[in-house]
């Protein structure tokens, strides 16, 4: 199993409370790979990335599509080794890209956190 996939697996038992539909869409290139309803009805996407150092790794598609879509799309990356998890808007994928993982404009670190800021949407 992959390090996506297992966070993948992570996020799932962690966020109960919340329909998760794992998009697999090779037909739209670029397309997160999570569809989220929070428990007030409230629909976003969340991509899915790990990472061994500080860069994070976006194709142009994945890259694209958080510009034309900058709201209601989150970022969420597991730093390997020290398991660090932090979440980011969408809208900030060219700091991501230029920053990596040091970015300091993440909405929150953890798990358990992320889930409760997504939560509260």
């Amino acid at each position: 199993m992959g390090p996506e996939r297992k966070l993948y697996q992570k996020i799932k038992k962690c966020f109960t409370d919340f329909s998760l539909i794992r998009l697999e869409n090779s037909s739209l290139l670029g397309t997160p790979d999570l569809l989220v309803c929070n428990a007030s009805g409230h629909f976003f996407t969340i991509e899915l990335k790990t990472t061994k150092a500080n860069k994070i790794r976006f194709s142009p598609h994945q890259i694209s599509f958080h510009e034309r879509h900058p709201k209601n799309t989150f970022i969420l990356v597991q730093a390997l080794g020290p398991g660090t998890i932090k979440l980011f808007e969408g809208r900030f994928i060219q700091d991501l890209v230029r920053e990596g993982f040091k970015y300091p404009g993440a909405c929150s670190l953890e798990l358990d956190a992320c889930r409760l800021y997504l939560q509260s949407l």
